[in-house]
């Protein structure tokens, strides 16, 4: 796995990590991993969707695409 550094995180964005790490007893390396892999696993659906000429996606390809992002 590769490591990485973040520079120029706002202070409230920096405090408002800590909290939510804090009230789920997390570390806010944790929470910013889960956090990061679950914007990640939304661009790529929704890049699946407007992929789509017709707007035509089925659900498997859904399923399949969100659960491949969970693996992660």
């Amino acid at each position: 796995m590769k490591t990485l550094y973040l520079r120029n995180v706002p202070d409230e964005v920096s405090a408002a990590l800590e909290d939510l790490a804090r009230a789920e007893s997390m570390s806010v390396s944790a929470l910013a991993v889960r956090e990061l892999a679950a914007a990640v696993a939304f661009r790529r659906n929704t890049d699946l969707i407007w992929a789509s000429p017709d707007g035509d996606v089925r659900l498997d390809e859904i399923v399949e695409t969100v659960r491949s992002g969970r693996d992660r």
